[in-house]
Parts: structure tokens; C-alpha cells; sequence
């Protein structure tokens, strides 16, 4: 290979955390969401029961009586995830974090440095992950992003799967097109109309005919399929981002419209701290809830200016309440979407006047994220948001603590923890 991508994948990333932090769960079907009443996350031995993602509590227990259900424990997993970067980093400094569970990385000429053939690199990645974190992970190895992402997902869980340049089209052959990395539903839908089925057959069409029919992003697509680089492996964290988005469920279900609106003013303030911690601005926010019987309503609010600040966002989430909320109606979610995201510059002097409130606005929020990052999230929190931030999320079933709340360590408290995952396996 002139050219090596690495494509790491999670195998049922949090419930295979909550596996090697308790060995007595390995083997058995162990599903993550319970504070949410869903699935968000199933073991391959909940899978192969027939638990799917999304799937909830009444529907897990029907198909998989011996289900062992769990609050999902974010905190760890992102600890987790903060380790298997560092591991994947001792090979290369080429790494792009793509999400919680998997990233990119680039080791071409790492086999001359060190003296190993390409899979043997991408192998002994993996072997390492296992030993460590006590979590299993899929590996594709390919001379492309796209290809090194269809590479891990064909060979799960566990797998390391290797394609050169000579096995491209014998391997796209067995890809359905749907299922490449970047086709939605109404791309493939399209495609096949053009009787494109295989990955194969839409990588042996013209580079003119994908030109015409299509946007750039598929041109790209269509030369990583034919093994030519056109995405780079992006270095480091992820800066930014599109939107931002925030959702809490809470039990039970309330139909009171001001413990409604404390949760959506905490979940704005929840999104307007990413939003700060990015150095971004959102102008335009929609609010959303969501129904005991799953119907959801939302409104969209536009802003004159970029903001991260959540009292403004707030009061004008204030004016339009009464248009989403709807009484003798029993809540259950919350959310917020902020969108259309710039650099916050808002401390830079404006014609109208407002600099020196802002100037006082952002030192204000800068000095509440600097006590959250000393003690702990939502030290200072808005008193919209005091229901939410005062009483429990859950109560009845859905109560149950993360393991690691339970654990705290010494010094330790409910809002802040030293950055230790406890994985009990660890090895």
C-alpha cells in the first residue's frame, strides 16, 4: 500500500464497557438505556436474542427474559473513549476521533519505522484495545477512509479485515450500495433506479456520469471507492460541529408546564455549554417535546445574532412555550437543536451599542464554566432550571445510579469525579 487507513470501530460499545467493568456480565445479554426506557446499547448476545436499538423495556423482556438492563453510565464510556484514542496514538499521531467509539488513522510509512507489515500494526492496535480496556473492536485496513470503514463493519465483532488495491472489486461486489459509508436511503434509492446495486457497480460507472448525476461529496465518495484518496485523515479532537443537540427523557411522566420548562432550560443550558466549549455560536435553535405516547412538537427560533449565552435563548424559548406545551398532556422528553453554527465573536464591538453587555455576558458564563470545570457541572445553573436540576430525573424503576456514581472514590462527589473509569477488568 502506498497509502494505510485504519478504520477502529466499538463492538456494542457501552454495554461492552459495562462488560469488562464487571467480568460477571461477559457472555450475557447486557442492554444500556434503562434511565431512558429504550435500548440505546445491546451486547452481540442481546442481539442475537433479537433485542434492537430503540427497542423498549417491555418489548427487551418479551424477547429476552434473562435481559440484564443498565443505566447508561456516559461518563465512563467517555473516559473509555479517552483511552482507546490514547492507545490507537502510540502507533501514529494521524488520528481523526469520529466519534465516542471509532476513529480514523493514517499509519502510512509506519511499517519501515516500526518494522512490521501493515496488519500486523492494525492487529497488534487491536490486540492492545482487548488487553487494556477489556473492550473488543473491529479494525478495516485499506488505502482509504471509505474502504477502511466498510473494511471494519464486515467482519464484526472482533474482526480485522484488509483490502489492497487488487481485492477492491471482488470485495465491493459483496457491499449492497445502501450500506457504503455516506449513501442514505434516497441516494441508494437513486442509484437503483440507475440499476447500481453493489458498491462494485456504482464504483465501475463513469467518474463523467458521477460528476453529472451528482453532488462533490459523491465524487469523493466514488474515488475512495476506487482506492484514491480524497478524504484526509483530520488530526486531533473534533473542534466543531453542525449543531449541537440535547435531549433528556425524565419518569414519570409530568404534565406540569413549569417542572416541563425547567428540564428544556436545563438541556439549553447543557447544549449552550458545548456550544462555549467549541468557541460557537448558534442562530437558530428548535425547541422540542416529546409526548408519554412518543408525538412530538417542536418550534424553530431564530436568532439576530449568534449566541451560546442561555438566558437569551431561554426568554425567547419563553415567548413561544405556549405554542409547543399542551396541558393534559403527560411529557416525557425534552430537547434542544442549536444549528446554523459560526465562531462566536459576539465580544467583538458592534454599531448598536451592545458590546459592553456582551463584554459582561461572556465574563460572567466564562467565570461559570471555569466553577463547572472546578466543581463539577451545573455548580451555577439558571433558576429556570432549579425543578429540573433539584429533583431526581427518574423516580420508581428508571432510578437506578450508574455504577460509577455508586463508586465514588475519595474526595469524589455526585457532580465531580477524578478521570478514572474503573473498569474492574482491566488487565
Amino acid at each position: 500500500m502506498i497509502r494505510a487507513i485504519i478504520h477502529i470501530d466499538g463492538d456494542a460499545f457501552f454495554a461492552s464497557c459495562e462488560q469488562a467493568r464487571n467480568p460477571a456480565l461477559k457472555d450475557r445479554p447486557v442492554i444500556t438505556g434503562k434511565e431512558r426506557g429504550i435500548a440505546s446499547s445491546m451486547s452481540y448476545e442481546a442481539k442475537r436474542k433479537g433485542v434492537t436499538r430503540g427497542m423498549r423495556l417491555f418489548e427487551i423482556f418479551r424477547v429476552c427474559p434473562d435481559a440484564i438492563v443498565l443505566p447508561s453510565d456516559y461518563e465512563m464510556y467517555s473516559l473509555v473513549s479517552q483511552r482507546f484514542m490514547q492507545i490507537v496514538r502510540r502507533y501514529t499521531s494521524v488520528v481523526e476521533e469520529y466519534s465516542i467509539d471509532e476513529c480514523f488513522a493514517d499509519i502510512s510509512g509506519m511499517d519501515t519505522l516500526l518494522g512490521m507489515p501493515y496488519e500486523q500494526i492494525a492487529r497488534r492496535i487491536q490486540s492492545d484495545l482487548y488487553r487494556e480496556l477489556g473492550c473488543s473492536f473491529s479494525v478495516g485496513l485499506a488505502p482509504t477512509k471509505v474502504l477502511a470503514k466498510a473494511a471494519s463493519k464486515w467482519d464484526k465483532p472482533g474482526g480485522c479485515t484488509v483490502i489492497i488495491h487488487e481485492t477492491i472489486h471482488a470485495f465491493l461486489s459483496k457491499i449492497s450500495v445502501g450500506n457504503i459509508w455516506g449513501i442514505g436511503p434516497q441516494t441508494a434509492s437513486k442509484l437503483r433506479r440507475y440499476g447500481i446495486c453493489t458498491a462494485l457497480d456504482f464504483i465501475t460507472m463513469p467518474e463523467n456520469w458521477v460528476r453529472a448525476t451528482f453532488a462533490k461529496p459523491f465524487v469523493q465518495l466514488w474515488r475512495e471507492l476506487n482506492g484514491q484518496a480524497a478524504l484526509a485523515v483530520e488530526c486531533g479532537a473534533k473542534k466543531s460541529q453542525e449543531s449541537i443537540q440535547k435531549m433528556k427523557t425524565f419518569t414519570p411522566p409530568s404534565d406540569k408546564s413549569d417542572y416541563v420548562f425547567s428540564q428544556l432550560s436545563r438541556n439549553i443550558e447543557n447544549a449552550c455549554i458545548r456550544a462555549r466549549r467549541y468557541g460557537l455560536a448558534a442562530r437558530e435553535a428548535t425547541f422540542l417535546l416529546r409526548t408519554h405516547d412518543f408525538r412530538h412538537f417542536g418550534i424553530r427560533a431564530r436568532f439576530t445574532k449568534a449566541t451560546a449565552f442561555p438566558d437569551k435563548i431561554i426568554h425567547v424559548m419563553e415567548s413561544m412555550f405556549s405554542d409547543i406545551f399542551h396541558p393534559r398532556c403527560l411529557y416525557r422528553a425534552s430537547g434542544v437543536v442549536l444549528s446554523r453554527l459560526t465562531a462566536d465573536v459576539s465580544s467583538q464591538l458592534d454599531l448598536f451599542g451592545d458590546y459592553l453587555r456582551i463584554e459582561k455576558m461572556s465574563r460572567l458564563y466564562s467565570a461559570v464554566d471555569a466553577m463547572d470545570r472546578k466543581f463539577g457541572k451545573h455548580t451555577v445553573f439558571a433558576a429556570s432550571s432549579m425543578a429540573a436540576q433539584r429533583e431526581p430525573q427518574h423516580t420508581g424503576e428508571r432510578a437506578q445510579d450508574a455504577w460509577r456514581l455508586k463508586h465514588l472514590l475519595k474526595g469524589e462527589t455526585q457532580r465531580r469525579h477524578v478521570n478514572i473509569p474503573l473498569l474492574a477488568s482491566v488487565r
